[in-house]
């Protein structure tokens, strides 16, 4: 593999507050090997930044690559085939908005976390759940409420599984884990995609809960939960749950309560206003799109509750269907409530330790995977830089192989 030093740039690691001149950074075999005011680089291929700013591949912690079609019922019915090139026209428009690593929430399987190591198509690399797990009636069942037929199974489209029941729940969970998963996706409450179920209702039983927690503690990962209402969330956190996605309607006293257990957040404001705005127009059911304002005003009032409560946040954007393209737009939302150095860092080191990526993502540290953008400016003063399906990325690098290169 091609060694490269860059250099006559600005370096931006996040963990410091702006980006740093007079460093290099060589990349050798895949990862970072050097960074230092002056690197021995011998044969490297020498990449000249031109003052711009070399930073780390951004992480999104809350996405769904297998989601083509914002109607996930109609998602669900595509032939695997179809829905698998889908989803790599999916991931390769994430990569090239520079997310070199993303944490899918519900559907993508292990075939896919190969066929990107193995370079067969062209992505992020994934962190996956596999299939959400959902109660019947919950945020995965996607049938309307006339419709009596058996809920579809086993296709790549198809973004969760139905369970009912602790012993069912167990074997769920197992199954998962056993195909490949690396943490736990459970629904726990009313979602706005899902047609029947409304936005406050409380999902799966506490002991269903308690049952998936156990088998992914077991497996030495964790649960992650599908929650807006402070009742949900408070609930969640009681039984165990690890990662809290979306959190629109937190209140503080439960804010401190899941920082005081450990657990992170994961807003993902940018859905809602898509939702609002094209999700009508791309297929989303009259139910659903009744229940999007009920989560979207709350939103960024939820940013800085769970701010001030010291509850850690790591980006996620939950977009589906055409509406992928806005994927960058969260960074600007959560600026108008969070410091701009606080947000990149949810995008890179926070979502990293989430992850269990610390030290390998999100940074620019020797032993770190080389996974770098090079950016026409300081997204830190900047949000539009980040935006654009990449135009403002000359070049990005994953594991120290160019993905995209207009810097010659």
């Amino acid at each position: 593999m091609t060694a490269f030093l860059f250099t006559n740039g600005l370096v931006l690691d996040p963990r410091w507050d702006s980006p740093r001149a007079g460093l290099e950074v060589l990349v050798e075999e895949g990862v970072i090997r050097e960074v230092s005011e002056s690197v021995t680089a011998g044969s490297a291929q020498r990449i000249d930044l031109g003052g711009r700013v070399l930073m780390p591949g951004l992480i999104d912690a809350h996405v769904h690559v297998v989601a083509a079609m914002a109607n996930l019922a109609e998602n669900g019915l595509q032939p695997s085939s179809l829905a698998a090139f889908r989803t790599a026209e999916v991931m390769r428009g994430m990569l090239m908005r520079g997310f070199t690593t993303v944490r899918d929430m519900a559907g993508a399987d292990y075939g896919l976390v190969e066929a990107q190591r193995l370079g067969l198509l062209e992505g992020p690399r994934l962190v996956i759940c596999g299939k959400a797990l959902s109660q019947t009636g919950g945020h995965s069942d996607t049938r309307q409420r006339g419709d009596d037929r058996a809920p579809l199974e086993g296709r790549v489209g198809v973004m969760g599984r139905l369970v009912d029941g602790v012993d069912a729940v167990r074997r769920a969970t197992r199954e998962e884990l056993r195909a490949g998963a690396d943490f736990i996706k459970l629904m726990a409450n009313g979602g706005v995609a899902s047609p029947t179920d409304p936005i406050h209702m409380l999902q799966f039983s506490r002991d269903e809960m308690i049952a998936a927690v156990e088998e992914a503690t077991n497996s030495g990962t964790y649960v992650s939960v599908h929650v807006y209402t402070d009742a949900a969330i408070r609930r969640a956190v009681e039984c165990g749950a690890h990662s809290l996605e979306h959190c629109n309607l937190i209140e503080a006293e439960t804010a401190a309560l899941a920082a005081s257990k450990g657990c992170w957040a994961v807003p993902t404001l940018i859905t809602y206003d898509r939702l609002a705005t094209d999700g009508a127009r791309f297929g989303l059911g009259p139910d659903s799109v009744a229940k999007i304002e009920t989560v979207r005003q709350g939103g960024l009032r939820s940013l800085a509750t769970m701010r001030d409560a010291g509850l850690r946040m790591a980006y996620g954007s939950d977009l589906l269907g055409p509406m992928h393209e806005h994927q960058s737009g969260e960074f600007a939302i959560r600026a108008q409530v969070l410091p701009a150095i606080e947000v990149l860092r949810s995008a890179t080191t926070y979502a990293a330790e989430l992850l269990r990526m610390t030290g390998k993502a999100g940074i620019v540290e020797p032993g770190a995977y080389a996974d770098l953008l090079v950016v026409d400016g300081d997204p830190l003063s900047d949000w539009s830089l980040l935006e654009g399906q990449g135009a403002h990325i000359p070049a990005i690098m994953q594991a120290g192989r160019f993905v995209k290169n207009t810097l010659h």
